[in-house]
């Protein structure tokens, strides 16, 4: 696929299809058209073809799924609905069922307005950019000859048991024969994908489980709850005394933790925690694990002192995935909770990295808030500036400004400059030791893209 066809894409973005409910491109006639073309390019060979349709709690949620089935169907696609489930347990239930495409309606961590579609092929990966461009080429042209024939549309049915499936696989990320027994957690699912299946499985692993953001209603959704809103898990795992709690976004592929004292532990801090527990049970395979160019600073120098490499990609757990595929490493994530253990998951899983925490909690025997400190993160600013047309980062103002602060920086800090996925704004990050130095580089950084999009 060339430059020039990869940016012809309009509809997908760094995480599939995602916008406002009921406006384009969140309409029923695009999800209409996306199962359409999706279904006729994943049709290959003459077998049954399938493909499993989940979704998280928005309202808008139904509406998009009956486009979808539609356009699956008279694709001769058969549908297999599992309902509410994590975007995880999608991509396992395509890979278990061997179905030929696996689909997430959901918008992860945005308001309960919004709503996106994510699309794993039948390994249960996420798509490339090359086939979303063709399937979105696919959607522009007149498919009505190429539609199934009466007698092979397609067959919607519901998989009953979907919860369970995915809560077996969920636990047996955990060691064997280690148990939650003793433990209190607080468990905030953001009234999202994973309001059953994570309680059900904290509790049959022997945990005593509060739950908060359990109640999904349509609307609600990420509301003041989740991975995007933690004040509420801190509050109730003071006033429960728990001994931790777990807060996930909406559908469930990440997580934040809150220690017993009910200090926030950030994406950092468990893949550390995470890459030194499987370097020491001998489960890591290579020294190296993945992070995106926002991951702090002090996280590659504290995994460099035990031999691990970290490697950096752009921001996005599909990015980070890719280099984990690559080179056939074990272990990524995110600053934003997205953590990815290729053991158990072909995507960023909230409950299995959650489990993983847990498990060093278990063997070490020690209170949360000794053991999540796994490195002195550098002070580290992030701003967004916002512009309008144009590309400021292709600027002569901001190429002098940014050559004076890496000067500045040398080796003891990052500079980190990146247009956002989703806004015309500029991200400016940048980490040292020390945070004055910090604040006046971000501060005339901002200054130069400011002056570079005046001219």
């Amino acid at each position: 696929m060339n430059k020039e066809r990869k940016a012809e894409r309009k509809l997908f973005g760094t995480d599939g299809i995602r916008g406002t409910a009921n406006s384009f491109p969140m309409t029923v006639d695009v999800a209409l058209r996306l199962g359409q073309a999706a279904g006729l390019y994943f049709r290959r060979g003459a077998h049954r073809h399938s493909v499993v349709l989940g979704k998280d709690t928005r309202l808008s949620g139904y509406m998009i799924e009956s486009a979808l089935v539609s356009g699956f169907l008279s694709a001769g696609m058969d549908v297999i609905l599992v309902g509410p489930l994590p975007t995880p347990a999608i991509a396992m239930l395509t890979r278990s069922l061997r179905a030929d495409l696996g689909v997430m309606i959901s918008a992860s961590h945005n308001p309960f307005g919004d709503n996106g579609i994510k699309l794993f092929g039948p390994d249960g990966f996420k798509l490339s950019d090359e086939v979303e461009a063709e399937i979105e080429g696919l959607m522009d042209q007149d498919l009505t000859a190429q539609m199934a024939p009466p007698e092979e549309v397609g067959r919607a049915s519901r998989l009953n048991d979907a919860a369970g499936r995915y809560i077996e696989a969920a636990k047996a990320s955990f060691p064997k024969g280690s148990r939650l027994e003793g433990l209190r957690i607080v468990l905030d699912c953001a009234n999202g994908a994973a309001y059953r299946v994570a309680p059900t499985a904290l509790w049959e692993l022997g945990a005593e489980v509060i739950k908060i953001g359990c109640e999904p209603n349509g609307v609600n959704i990420n509301a003041k709850c989740g991975s995007t809103c933690p004040e509420p898990l801190r509050e109730a795992v003071i006033a429960h005394k728990a001994h931790l709690g777990i807060a996930l976004d909406g559908d469930a592929d990440r997580v934040i933790i809150v220690d017993e004292k009910g200090q926030i532990v950030d994406g950092d801090q468990i893949l550390g925690l995470i890459t030194l527990f499987l370097q020491k049970s001998d489960r890591l395979g290579s020294n190296d694990a993945v992070a995106t160019i926002m991951s702090n600073l002090g996280l590659e120098k504290k995994l460099a002192e035990h031999g691990v490499t970290l490697h950096r990609t752009a921001v996005g757990d599909r990015y980070v995935v890719e280099k984990m595929r690559e080179h056939g490493f074990k272990l990524g994530g995110e600053q934003s909770g997205h953590m990815i253990l290729s053991d158990f998951a072909t995507t960023g899983d909230g409950l299995i990295a959650a489990l993983q925490v847990l498990a060093v909690l278990v063997e070490e025997g020690r209170p949360a808030s000794e053991i999540l400190r796994v490195f002195e993160p550098y002070p580290q600013l992030l701003r967004n500036v916002r512009y309008q047309g144009g590309d400021p980062l292709q600027t002569e103002i901001l190429a002098e400004a940014r050559r004076a602060a890496e000067a500045r920086l040398g080796t003891q800090g990052r500079l980190v400059l990146r247009k956002s996925g989703t806004e015309p704004l500029i991200r400016v990050m940048a980490e040292a030791e020390d945070p004055a130095l910090v604040e006046e580089i971000v501060s005339s950084i901002c200054d130069a893209v400011k002056k570079a999009v005046a001219v």
